[in-house]
């Protein structure tokens, strides 16, 4: 059951909302769009703050609820609730259904940081919108978000499962952000607000 629950997760997470709201709005393939992404910060560039809002929030739900499933599935064994969340993000960041060509996973890193834990989910979250409202460096915040959640898990005495899990996304994000973070270094990032022009070819 645990195979057959991993298996779902990461078809759960194949599914990209960003590039089926974008091509049922807009006619358009988002990652031609833009920075080329799949995700709820290049959807909002593209296509505006409604469809962002969209995707963010059901890109959420596909990695709670696969976590959801597995949790039903394995009678609540964490290891396997753990890596269905990491499983629904490994389908978002290079899903099957779309030529393995996704996005960054931090919409779904979200969601399942609430299935981990509400707490440390509403601490990290709380800090990671102070550091995006300060700075409006989206890739600055999520970077932030993926590095302290692993933290405060520990901190609360959370499953190792989680913990070990948690860290497992820490990286995924900092190899999937590292052009972002790149530009931070060099001062070339863009900043929330701005409007992305380019169309990948």
């Amino acid at each position: 059951m645990m195979f057959l629950s991993l298996l779902i997760s990461y078809l759960m997470g194949s599914v990209s909302f960003s590039y089926l709201i974008a091509k049922k709005l807009a006619g358009i393939d988002i990652r031609t769009q833009g920075s080329g992404n799949a995700g709820a910060t290049n959807t909002l560039r593209v296509l505006g703050r409604g469809p962002a809002i969209a995707v963010l929030v059901l890109d959420a739900l596909k990695g709670l609820a696969a976590m959801g499933l597995t949790f039903w599935l394995t009678d609540g064994n964490p290891l396997a609730y753990a890596l269905a969340g990491l499983f629904a993000i490994i389908g978002h960041n290079w899903p099957v259904f779309f030529g393995f060509r996704g996005g960054k996973g931090i919409a779904t890193t979200v969601g399942v940081a609430l299935g981990f834990s509400p707490l440390a989910f509403l601490i990290s979250g709380i800090i990671t919108i102070l550091i995006i409202a300060i700075t409006r460096y989206v890739s600055l915040g999520s970077l932030v978000l993926v590095t302290i959640l692993p933290i405060f898990l520990l901190v609360l005495g959370k499953e190792p499962a989680f913990i070990g899990v948690s860290a497992v996304l820490a990286v995924f994000g900092y190899i999937r952000h590292w052009s972002n973070i790149r530009n931070l270094l060099s001062g070339k990032e863009r900043k929330l607000g701005e409007s992305e022009q380019r169309t990948l070819k």
